[in-house]
């Protein structure tokens, strides 16, 4: 008997017309680290009494499908994903280089339909009504480049063979952590360990009384950038600026030319007082646990630029 292995599992997915409704077609294989997506149903211990000390049988709880889907941070693919957690982009193509402009705040979000397939048992679960709910991602100075996306389903079908048809896929160019560069007022910020950012739509899941015990849907709330900055300790300008109570421009990004590129801007930060411990012999270090509001200007929190040659998403 053929048992399921990871190395042979396929995710695809497609952007749904209807929420919770598959689509029938438009599926694309999109790479991924991990995945714990799928639906689950607990079980509530029996309260009943007069029959003794042996338990009745439980009841069925709630069905919930969220959970965390591991992706690489790449050219052409994370687009997919970025659509998903800020909807459609402003795209502008010139001489086969296009501009995709992904801005927070947008009232309807798209949702998606994801299906994961094991193909030896064969399994696929196709997630449907698929909301992007947070996305973090790490960044440092070696390693693999990935985002960790909270993802927040209607449901889940079992299928024994996919759905999705045939795929399109893109080829698959990783952007690189030491590709890596944050920058405060436009001027690059030196002598960063670590950054860390978060990107949430603060889903709040739909739960009303229905005959399959699914949400209803997963509005989004109020959007929230937040993350953390690990520094050597070499000047005052960031300790400066938290004393100040001023925000600053941000961004987060990686650049391998002109033609492509992913760049996070965070359009106003503030910084709270962080202490600068000495803990040893060696350099001091000072983490920032900053958080972004909206720009009174520009009207949002974050842009997101991707630069690439897809021509949409």
């Amino acid at each position: 008997m053929a048992r399921a292995r990871g190395a042979n599992a396929i995710m695809a997915a497609a952007f749904e017309t209807t929420y919770g409704t598959p689509p029938a077609s438009g599926y694309r294989k999109l790479p991924f680290v991990s995945s714990n997506l799928g639906e689950e149903q607990g079980l509530i211990a029996s309260d009943l009494l007069g029959y003794g000390r042996e338990p009745l049988p439980p009841s069925k709880d709630v069905i919930n499908n969220d959970g965390d889907v591991v992706v690489p941070i790449d050219l052409k693919n994370f687009g997919n994903w970025l659509k998903l957690f800020m909807g459609q982009p402003t795209s502008t193509t010139n001489s086969g280089t296009t501009t995709h402009v992904f801005t927070s705040g947008a009232i309807d979000l798209p949702s998606m339909t994801v299906e994961a397939g094991l193909p030896e048992v064969p399994s696929y679960g196709q997630n449907f009504g698929v909301r992007g709910n947070t996305l973090r991602v790490q960044m440092q100075r070696s390693g693999l480049l990935t985002a960790t996306l909270g993802l927040i389903a209607q449901g889940e079908t079992k299928l024994t063979a996919s759905a999705a048809g045939s795929l399109a896929e893109a080829t698959l160019e990783r952007f690189s952590p030491f590709q890596g560069t944050v920058t405060r007022a436009g001027v690059a910020l030196g002598s960063v360990i670590s950054a860390e950012f978060t990107y949430s739509n603060n889903l709040e899941k739909v739960e009303v009384i229905r005959g399959d015990g699914r949400i209803e849907d997963a509005d989004p709330g109020m959007v929230a950038m937040t993350g953390s900055l690990a520094v050597r300790f070499a000047n005052t300008a960031l300790l400066d600026q938290a004393t100040a109570g001023t925000p600053v421009e941000f961004t987060f990004g990686w650049v391998t030319d002109a033609a492509r590129s992913l760049v996070f801007k965070v359009h106003s930060v503030f910084l709270p007082r962080a202490k600068t411990p000495v803990t040893g012999p060696n350099g001091v270090q000072a983490t920032f646990n900053w958080q972004a509001a909206k720009d009174p200007t520009l009207g949002r929190t974050v842009t997101a630029t991707l630069i690439n040659n897809v021509p949409s998403y």
